[in-house]
């Protein structure tokens, strides 16, 4: 019922992705949606050295034979990284899909090609939709603002970006930002996407390697307990609404300089954040969704889940009669 150019290209049952979030996107996280008949999606730079990455790729692949993802984030980071070396570790691991984000992936696009690998590549704007197109990506993701981690610095939302991205490509489309449920998975369909990809949903899930203190508090977080920082360096993030996270936007407020703010946004010190439970000690990327989550099941009770009811919505909409 739920078969699209998406479960084609990747060999995956649902159009489900697996958003890649840094320090959380590992083994058990990825091999429990790939099971369940997603796409997981491994993040590269969790690991500092390529070797740690095709450890990952191994574990992963023990816990699953079925297809999961390696993704590349090209922003700029503290330390060089040399992505031609991730991306040939993740190939020569024997991964078909890679994904990209963050940056044009125009100068690994002939060594992806030439490895034969399927490319997805995740974008804030439809202009960088049109690129990856060009550049002969084979699907795009669109981000929302509603999204949490880096929505991009245009302010619209899922509903709207996802069809003008559709209209605007013919190569497939996956909706992320807003998604956490079969609701918001029918509605992106509906409006053209052929897949979607969940991150914050997913963290509040059984295998997601977050400390516990943290997934109760999303438990507790409505739909406006997010906020926007980074604006100021251009690099706007979504994150929760704590003390730490408004102590960082009063400091942009005052016109705190990327040397003053880097210390606090730094990847390590989420990391230590995510590993101790402490809220109030780094910044914790986060959707809008976070009002739409209750509870925290296994990954496989999720996808199920949001499969199942979807059914029904189906059903529903074709039979406008039946009552809910």
């Amino acid at each position: 019922m739920f078969k699209t150019r998406i479960t084609e290209m990747f060999g995956i049952e649902y159009p489900i992705i697996q958003g890649a979030m840094q320090w959380l996107s590992r083994a058990e996280l990825v091999s429990a949606v790939s099971n369940a008949g997603g796409l997981g999606v491994i993040s590269s730079l969790t690991f500092p050295t390529v070797k740690e990455l095709r450890q990952e790729i191994k574990k992963t692949r023990d816990m699953t034979d079925k297809p999961f993802a390696v993704n590349v984030t090209l922003l700029p980071t503290a330390h060089p990284v040399n992505y031609d070396e991730y991306i040939n570790a993740a190939i020569e691991e024997g991964v078909n899909i890679i994904e990209t984000s963050g940056r044009s992936p125009e100068p690994y696009m002939k060594l992806l090609k030439e490895a034969k690998v399927k490319v997805m590549h995740k974008v804030a704007r439809v202009r960088d939709a049109r690129t990856a197109e060009r550049l002969g990506v084979d699907a795009i993701t669109i981000t929302g603002v509603e999204a949490g981690g880096h929505p991009g610095m245009e302010e619209v939302t899922s509903l709207v970006r996802i069809p003008i991205a559709v209209d605007s490509v013919k190569i497939p489309v996956i909706a992320a930002g807003g998604i956490s449920d079969a609701r918001g998975f029918i509605a992106a369909l509906a409006l053209g996407a052929e897949g979607v990809l969940m991150g914050t949903r997913f963290m509040a899930s059984q295998e997601c390697p977050l400390h516990h203190k943290i997934k109760e508090w999303l438990l507790q977080a409505k739909e406006t307990d997010t906020l926007m920082i980074e604006r100021s360096i251009e690099n706007a993030a979504r994150v929760l609404k704590t003390d730490f996270s408004l102590r960082l936007l009063q400091m942009e407020e005052r016109g705190a300089t990327l040397e003053e703010l880097l210390p606090l946004i730094s990847g390590e010190r989420g990391k230590r954040s995510y590993i101790s439970g402490d809220v109030n000690d780094a910044v914790i990327f986060c959707g809008q969704v976070a009002g739409l989550i209750h509870e925290i099941p296994s990954v496989g009770e999720i996808i199920d889940g949001i499969i199942s009811e979807a059914k029904l919505i189906g059903e529903r909409l074709h039979n406008p009669g039946i009552s809910k």
